[in-house]
């Protein structure tokens, strides 16, 4: 990864074509996220800002997020002032990972105002704070730092804004052949390796550094011990034309891998990447593949761990339960050898003595008449003996229907959570409340809603819609709830369900009668994308019409029987099931 003040300037240019948009709605779907609707010369566009503390980002996308039905602060802060407003301008702080978006807007008293949308992009750091520029004041930011936290500065409505602290480093795209030279004997007096690149240049990240080095064909020996000057000159050299395609904005975005195996992107060609090699169009279609749903899956992981723990205890108790149970089981179907000992052992009584640990007689019942060896208790006399035999048949033989209905309890539970455990692999935010909400109606967690708490008056869970490529909707069905929902409540009669044989997943309905093979095959892939199966090839997906799956009595949520299907055999193609338009609806 590089996110460095290379890749923010290629942002930036990009963002150019915001000019003059009008900002329509704001809405922030997770802690750390923005999402800004925008209406520009170039059509519409969604663009997400991202403060979180791993992936910060900003660029265009695709996405659909969830809309919150209780907006935060911050949010509910930005709608105020800048919804509505028009994009004046998109400028970068030098070379930093800092871009300003100035928003022309009107206040209360309907005067032409601005404000400004500052994002900083510094890892652990990030942040995006709302700051009047007439006054410098910060109306707001989206992390909070107290004068506690930070002595340099502090992100608080009211104070001024400071900027984070200068680096003092060379401007790269001014700097000319005797500045170069001149850091690098610097560097080189100072017996610093090749980050002296990044020590003395602002907006480079170790991966531009590397790569620099590379396009001079330098080594890695001659990296870590210095340069000679004929070195240096082709390091100038590699140096100044990596910069003129930054300066003239000739951007070639890329994902690849670096010689460690770890994943990297980068807004110019890298002629140092290993792996597969990617190329975009655009910086915002590379940084959208890159990321995917990094940030999303790290966000569900916390919010999820306590759900994780309690579903993977639920689940070990019940597979411990079932092994108990099938030890029961190979003893209840153990009774007949009791009956019969206990039959042999009446005509015998006066053959054994109490203290006897065991006794050796025919057995009468084998057709070989073999001997047989019977266990005994020393501390019963003969008929007690015998008589704890009829005892154990008796109880085995009224335990097996038993034991046999609680493995079916056992393993219907196991299924059930397992099912739970892979749709909070695949959860959004709103999915996992979703599930919270499940465990609670079933009676596994306790409902710690505030009494008197007013519940929404749509019982609609959250609808994820995909679009195939034949224009017909594909609804997909990420917990329990929605699986319902699209299952029992959404699906016509003749419309097609489709459901990974026998491997936990989503319920997928394309809702239509009428489709061709590629919307059948992009339904199957998203049943099979969206299962346990998601890593597997050759995914068995059976499909039926709706007519002909039902919810048996008493059954746990999102289980259902069905017949009449046929199966299809589908490989998922993680790209393909991106490429597809997709929105979240929600209740």
């Amino acid at each position: 990864m590089a996110l460095d003040g290379i890749v923010t300037r290629a942002i930036v240019h990009e963002l150019q074509a915001c000019i003059g948009g009008r900002i329509n709605k704001i809405h922030q779907p997770a802690e750390s996220d923005l999402v800004l609707h925008l209406r520009t010369h170039a059509g519409n566009k969604r663009l997400l800002l991202s403060a979180n503390p791993t992936y910060p980002r900003i660029h265009f996308t695709e996405s659909s997020f969830p809309n919150p039905l209780e907006a935060p602060m911050f949010c509910m802060l930005l709608r105020k002032h800048c919804e509505g407003g028009t994009i004046e301008a998109v400028t970068q702080v030098g070379m930093e990972r800092i871009i300003h978006i100035d928003v022309r807007t009107r206040d209360e008293l309907g005067d032409l105002s601005i404000k400004r949308i500052i994002i900083e992009l510094m890892g652990r750091h990030s942040n995006i704070i709302l700051v009047d520029p007439a006054t410098g004041t910060q109306l707001d930011g989206i992390h909070h730092v107290t004068p506690a936290i930070s002595g340099y500065r502090v992100v608080m409505p009211g104070f001024a804004y400071t900027a984070p602290p200068e680096q003092h480093k060379l401007h790269p795209l001014e700097a000319d052949r005797a500045a170069f030279m001149g850091a690098w004997q610097a560097a080189t007096a100072e017996g610093k390796g090749s980050n002296w690149l990044v020590d003395a240049f602002a907006g480079l990240s170790p991966l531009i550094a590397g790569e620099i080095y590379a396009r001079a064909g330098v080594s890695g020996i001659a990296a870590e011990i210095g340069l000679n000057p004929e070195e240096a000159e082709r390091l100038w050299g590699a140096f100044n034309g990596l910069m003129e395609e930054v300066r003239s904005q000739n951007y070639s975005p890329m994902t690849g891998e670096n010689a460690k195996g770890k994943s990297i992107f980068s807004a110019v060609r890298l002629t140092s990447a290993h792996g597969e090699i990617r190329t975009y169009s655009s910086i915002s279609e590379c940084m959208e593949d890159y990321y995917g749903d990094k940030a999303l899956r790290d966000t569900v992981k916390q919010k999820t761990s306590d759900l994780l723990r309690f579903l993977q205890n639920e689940r070990n108790k019940n597979i411990k339960k079932l092994t108990n149970l099938e030890k029961d089981l190979s003893e209840a179907e153990d009774a007949e050898r009791y009956r019969i000992w206990g039959e042999l052992l009446l005509p015998s009584l006066h053959a054994i003595r109490k203290g006897d640990t065991s006794v050796e007689l025919i057995n009468y019942y084998d057709e070989e008449q073999k001997m047989e060896t019977i266990p005994l208790d020393p501390l019963l006399t003969p008929s007690e003996n015998a008589q704890r035999y009829f005892k154990k048949y008796n109880k085995f033989k009224n335990s097996l229907a038993v034991i046999e209905e609680q493995m079916k309890l056992a393993k219907e539970e196991i299924a059930y959570l397992d099912g739970l455990l892979q749709q909070l692999n695949d959860a959004t935010l709103s999915d996992i409340d979703e599930i919270r909400e499940e465990l609670t109606q079933q009676g596994y967690l306790r409902d710690r809603a505030k009494r008197g708490k007013k519940k929404k008056k749509n019982d609609r869970p959250t609808l994820h819609v995909y679009t195939s490529s034949e224009g017909i909707e594909i609804y997909v069905g990420k917990n329990n709830l929605q699986n319902e929902y699209v299952t029992n409540r959404l699906g016509k009669p003749n419309d097609t369900w489709l459901h990974t044989k026998d491997i936990p997943g989503s319920h997928v309905l394309i809702r239509s009668e009428s489709y061709g093979d590629a919307t059948l095959n992009e339904a199957a892939q998203l049943a099979a994308y969206f299962s346990q199966a998601k890593q597997s090839s050759s995914v068995p997906v059976d499909c039926t019409l709706i007519r002909y799956v039902r919810k048996p009595n008493g059954a746990k949520p999102g289980f259902v029987i069905y017949d009449h299907q046929r199966t299809l055999y589908v490989t998922p193609d993680e790209q393909l099931i991106k490429s597809l338009p997709n929105t979240v609806k929600n209740g």
